[in-house]
């Protein structure tokens, strides 16, 4: 039997509750109807401001404007940041010593980091540190500082004085927004400024961020393009957005 609209918006959100997004083929297949009509609902949906919709897909609305737990956010784009972070495994070499920032793209990256000669990470999240203290050829160590409860790493003056006693090989960082003109930005004022101690403190800087950051911004801004070596996204990004950058001097790398 066909739904009508009113039970297929209840499912959509449903599901868009349990996955943390929605694609526009996969609810065409499961409802039997036509692209066209999901397409429709979710334009409805978006006017009444219950989603919003990119790149075929809808998210829950501004996922990155306010804070969210960061349970909620490892269940967007999980794909994307799961090729990102294999991609960014490339970027390591012997004996470099990096920094490695909160976030779930960077930790679904220490997840997929493949041991190199002489890696030492310094990690800002305790879900890295303890992803990372299982092999025994990585040296772990653990920035200090206050805990944020909705990320599980820390900020604050004790952690940038930490950073401040050291010099790193590379900076591998999340963010929550990426805009041409303002730069990387994040939610929370603090960690804004512990990324800006992070940046001080490394030689490269590699930004790791799915396809929809893009376009959007944070509280707090933490730098410019300019201090931007290279950022490994997804295809999702538009081809206006990929030149801007390269015109830049930031190496673009998309999987």
């Amino acid at each position: 039997m066909t739904l009508n609209i009113v039970d297929r918006h209840k499912l959509i959100l449903k599901k868009l509750e349990e996955n943390g997004y929605v694609t526009v083929n996969d609810l065409s297949r499961e409802f039997d109807v036509s692209l066209v009509t999901i397409r429709k609902d979710l334009k409805l949906l978006e006017e009444r401001k219950l989603l919003f919709r990119s790149h075929g897909r809808a998210i829950p609305l501004n996922p990155y404007i306010k804070e969210h737990n960061v349970n909620i956010k490892e269940k967007l784009y999980p794909q994307e940041k799961n090729r990102i972070a294999i991609a960014a495994g490339e970027a390591l070499e012997p004996h470099d010593c990096i920094i490695i920032a909160s976030g779930t793209s960077v930790i679904e990256f220490a997840r997929h980091i493949k041991p190199v000669e002489g890696l030492t990470v310094l990690a800002a999240s305790l879900n890295t540190a303890l992803i990372l203290s299982k092999n025994p050829s990585i040296d772990v160590m653990q920035l200090g500082g206050m805990v944020r409860h909705s990320s599980s790493s820390v900020v604050g003056p004790i952690s940038e004085k930490m950073l401040s006693e050291f010099t790193f090989t590379k900076l591998f960082l999340g963010v929550d927004g990426i805009d041409i003109d303002f730069g990387l930005t994040t939610t929370n004022s603090m960690e804004a400024s512990l990324n800006k101690a992070m940046i001080k403190a490394a030689q490269k800087i590699i930004i790791l961020a799915d396809s929809s950051k893009f376009g959007k911004k944070g509280f707090g801004r933490i730098c410019g393009l300019e201090d931007v070596d290279q950022i490994i996204t997804d295809k999702g990004i538009d081809e206006k957005t990929k030149n801007s950058l390269l015109e830049q001097g930031i190496n673009v790398t998309i999987v």
